[in-house]
């Protein structure tokens, strides 16, 4: 019997000898007849850990290798994407700006207001005066 071989891409290669590809198909929906996209994960075995995220790679049937994997990265098809975190423009990074004002300033700032003694104290207090 011949061996399966799907293509997909690499989401996941923290694993160590392993990576995740997600394979894409294209269906008809049954009801309404719109074309739509479902994916799988598998778990594919890489001896060398040469594969990353994002690779398009093809990945075959093979006898189990451990719970999971049971597939072996075949070759790769296409390049990684460039990550967004791995292009860093040394100008996109801003200096933090320093304060306007010194720390002390700052502290005295927020030290807070006194509250102004209540109004029924007041008059409690102006009606004793009154009767002495």
């Amino acid at each position: 019997m011949p061996k399966r071989v799907l293509t997909g891409t690499v989401v996941s290669d923290k694993a160590e000898k392993t990576v995740v590809v997600r394979v894409e198909r294209r269906v008809k929906h049954p009801l309404y007849g719109k074309i739509i996209r479902l994916s799988k994960k598998y778990h594919a075995h890489d001896a060398a850990n040469e594969f990353h995220v994002g690779e398009v790679v093809r990945i075959e049937e093979c006898a189990p290798i451990s719970k999971l994997k049971t597939w072996t990265v075949v070759d790769r098809i296409g390049v990684a994407k460039a990550l967004k975190s791995d292009i860093a423009e040394p100008d996109a990074i801003a200096p933090q700006a320093e304060p306007s004002k010194p720390a002390e300033e700052a502290k005295e700032e927020k030290t807070p207001k006194p509250k102004p003694a209540k109004k029924s104290k007041a008059k409690a207090e102006d009606v004793a005066e009154a009767d002495a």
